[in-house]
């Protein structure tokens, strides 16, 4: 018996009324016959035709692009970027809304994730409902902010820089990335031709002059020559192992926060925005207020950036404990924090880490988890430590709210919740949490 092939509905469209924002980046709407669609490059409340970039007959939901707009929303501005828009770079989601309506559709997520799954309204959270934008980026209307000091090029079959298309493999060449630091353009990597490399990311430190670029050869395809317009290091991705070596000047960058240079290493994790290291920074220590003598753990804690701002705080009779399962972060860590004798840093992931410690009480905590979240092991082990406050820092409003809930399990309470507009121009949004003992005043 033979199976009957499903029905491809790639280019099918649909008019259609645009509906709330989802996570992702996208509307909800709907077809006359019902079936649901999530639409790019749409403003709630609009009119619009979509066509369908991914789905079958069978297919639960399909994906759309707006593709004419028959009646826009007061929120709508044409994408300043000639490079955003259906079919077309997929790094910008919201180019076509106003700033201010972008941090209220992120607004409408976070709230709208925080009740689905961990029923908590933004008034039992603790938040105002406003996300909140990095200081220097409320610009004119038409400005955008050069905000992202850290951009990887995907390079096409002829050598050409350019970035990948939403949700595909392909390459949009570009000339000019609009969202990019002035460091990174400056050094010009869409200019020069790139034979037999997969991809090439430019970092520009905003806590330094220092400049790097990362090269990822294909398989077998040799390093370049590199002529880029300002002095830069460059370090290439092993093809075998994916460690990173360096090339050619330092194999660190270096940044800066709370007035404490930290070392970066081979590419690795700091704040893609200026300002985020800063503000993030900022937000988790008002809301742990770390005291004198005080116990903290810094978990998935990268190069430093919170352990080294609460052992300033907890002084010489305190102590902080760093996790963090990337090696050169380790190293960079430790390299960053040594002169906190009380400071230690272990190398590992969290929940195969934290149990070998033997704490079994801590004064503070802090967790970065990465875009999945902690999860529900590790939530309820750090809810048993008794800790008065706990900073919980999120790139993703669904996992977020997914590990409040773990935390609500275990008797913790949601004090206050501050979101960030760290990512203009994309639906991502950075949020912090802190959290409290549920049973603290009752």
């Amino acid at each position: 018996m033979q199976n009957t092939p499903v029905s491809s509905l790639v280019g099918e469209e649909y008019e259609v009324e645009v509906g709330p924002v989802a996570h992702g980046g996208h509307c909800i709407a709907r077809t006359e016959a019902g079936r649901v669609l999530f639409v790019r490059h749409a403003l709630p409340g609009e009119r619009v035709v979509a066509r369908v970039t991914e789905g079958e007959e069978t297919s639960r939901f399909l994906r759309a692009d707006a593709v004419t707009i028959l009646d826009p929303s007061k929120d709508r501005v044409e994408a300043p970027c000639p490079f955003a828009g259906p079919g077309k770079c997929g790094g910008c989601d919201w180019q076509h809304a106003k700033p201010g309506a972008q941090r209220r559709l992120k607004g409408e997520v976070i709230a709208e994730q925080l009740l689905r799954l961990a029923g908590l309204t933004p008034e039992e959270a603790g938040w105002d409902g406003t996300v909140m934008p990095a200081e220097g980026d409320k610009l004119p209307q038409g400005e955008v902010p050069q905000w992202r000091t850290r951009v990887q090029y995907a390079i096409d079959a002829d050598g050409n820089a350019g970035l990948r298309k939403h949700r595909s493999h392909d390459v949009e060449v570009i000339d000019h990335c609009m969202i990019a630091a002035p460091g990174v353009s400056e050094l010009g990597v869409e200019k020069q031709d790139w034979p037999n490399m997969a991809s090439v990311e430019a970092i520009a430190a905003s806590g330094s002059n220092d400049r790097q670029v990362i090269l990822t050869p294909k398989p077998g395809g040799r390093l370049p020559l590199v002529e880029l317009d300002k002095p830069v290091s460059v370090l290439r991705v092993d093809e075998k192992d994916g460690g990173v070596h360096r090339v050619h000047g330092r194999a660190f960058v270096r940044e800066r926060a709370d007035d404490r240079t930290y070392r970066v290493g081979n590419g690795g994790f700091w704040q893609v925005h200026p300002k985020a290291a800063q503000t993030l920074m900022l937000a988790v220590m008002q809301g742990l207020t770390p005291r004198k003598g005080e116990t903290a753990l810094d978990l998935y804690c990268g190069v430093g950036l919170f352990a080294g701002a609460i052992a300033d705080r907890v002084g010489d009779q305190g102590a902080v404990l760093g996790i963090e399962s990337g090696k050169r972060a380790v190293e960079d860590a430790r390299h960053n924090l040594a002169g906190f004798p009380r400071v230690r840093v272990e190398q590992g992931k969290v929940e195969a880490v934290l149990p070998r410690t033997g704490i079994t009480e801590v004064d503070l905590i802090v967790l970065d988890p990465p875009r999945a979240g902690a999860g529900k092991q590790t939530v309820h082990h750090l809810a048993g430590l008794g800790a008065r406050r706990i900073a919980y820092v999120a790139c993703d409003p669904a996992a977020l709210a997914r590990d409040l809930a773990y935390f609500a399990e275990r008797g913790y309470k949601v004090r206050t919740l501050r979101a960030f507009d760290l990512f203009p121009m994309t639906h991502h949004v950075e949020c912090v949490a802190i959290l409290e003992p549920a049973s603290k005043g009752s």
